[in-house]
């Protein structure tokens, strides 16, 4: 164990915290994937010929984002509490790596947005046909969590007996105003742009002082062993 000044030994606690969190938060993402990937009602959704590809593509992104942020919470927590520079330099390299896809995610989603909103669109209309012509239970808890979610209900806002119990409680004449899903995914992508934004930036914001804490705290050891 090193010796380390008062506000290094603030930097690894910091760091240690930090990564605990972000460990926590990469196994409720992962548990959340396992969940859409293996529970019965959405299961099916994986092996139907025909099952929306975004979903898909989705699931299993999910699983590989929360596993990569149980790896880097971990490399996070053991390289500060056991002030490892090989554990903190692999931590850096992870950090690198995901500001680097953030980056080009974010410059890609804002390039195609209008792609992305009709992959969307065309996700739920394809789970709404196949719904209806199968009447699938996985389909309809895909469905009912879209609806839910964007507070719509139908391609065209109309509430049928088919997708009554599956649709936002509406009552007297809200019945009347129900708002179509693809205006709703359009709504939420076009007009939520800030929001969306807002939180990328909070996101690469967090990564950035993560890579800078956990330089400080390999150079300070390293700097403390030399001195021994």
């Amino acid at each position: 164990m090193t010796v380390l000044s008062s506000w290094e030994l603030c930097v690894k606690y910091a760091l240690f915290i930090f990564n605990f969190i972000f460990w926590l938060a990469g196994t409720a993402v992962l548990g959340v994937g396992l969940w859409l990937r293996f529970d019965p009602r959405t299961a099916g959704l994986m092996d139907v010929q025909d099952s929306p590809s975004v979903f898909v593509t989705g699931v299993y992104i999910l699983v590989a984002a929360g596993a990569l942020m149980m790896v880097v919470g971990f490399l996070g927590c053991c390289g500060a509490i056991k002030e490892s520079p090989c554990m903190l330099g692999l931590f850096f390299v992870f950090l690198l790596l995901i500001f680097a896809v953030e980056v080009a995610a974010g410059i890609w989603g804002f390039s195609n947005r209008e792609k992305v909103v009709e992959d969307f669109t065309e996700l739920y209309k394809q789970t709404y046909t196949n719904y209806r012509d199968t009447k699938q239970e996985a389909l309809k808890e895909t469905l009912r969590l879209i609806h839910m979610g964007l507070n719509c209900c139908g391609p065209t806002g109309t509430v049928v007996d088919a997708i009554k119990d599956i649709c936002p409680k509406k009552e007297g004449m809200e019945i009347l105003v129900t708002t179509s899903c693809p205006s709703a995914i359009d709504e939420m992508f076009n007009n939520r742009q800030h929001v969306i934004g807002g939180v990328g930036i909070g996101i690469g914001v967090i990564t950035i002082f993560g890579m800078i804490f956990s330089m400080m705290l390999c150079c300070a050891i390293k700097k403390s062993r030399d001195f021994v």
